[in-house]
């Protein structure tokens, strides 16, 4: 999965005039740590994305990559494994879960669970 991609194409998602959200989040289906990971997965896209464009609330927060972007190609690999998910799918799911962060403001509020997973994984 290219992660530069995903979060040109999540950041391009932001710019996105009034966002329809599906009935039953995607993410629904999945168990609390599958969850967690495509989360995860995507506030580190954001803030990747928002560091390298310079955004000062993304400069905030430590520097992700690479880190971040191999923490999220393992996250997403485990959550493919364990689901039996295709690749668009978990991809998809990233996506809307990135967007459901920003139409929230949720990202801040996600980051620091997310670091501490981080630290766990041992990436």
């Amino acid at each position: 999965m290219n992660f530069i991609l995903i979060a040109a194409a999540i950041g391009l998602a932001a710019q996105a005039t009034a966002p329809v959200a599906p009935a039953t989040p995607p993410t629904a289906s999945l168990s609390q740590e599958n969850q967690a990971l495509v989360r995860c997965s995507a506030a580190f896209a954001l803030v990747s994305f928002g560091q390298e464009s310079g955004n000062a609330d993304a400069q905030k927060w430590p520097a992700i990559d690479p880190r971040g972007r191999e923490f999220f190609v393992r996250a997403l690999a485990q959550v493919m494994d364990e689901t039996g998910l295709q690749r668009d799918a978990v991809a998809g799911m990233v996506q809307a879960e990135a967007q459901r962060l920003l139409d929230e403001s949720q990202v801040d509020a996600v980051m620091p669970a997310c670091l501490t997973m981080l630290e766990a994984s041992g990436v």
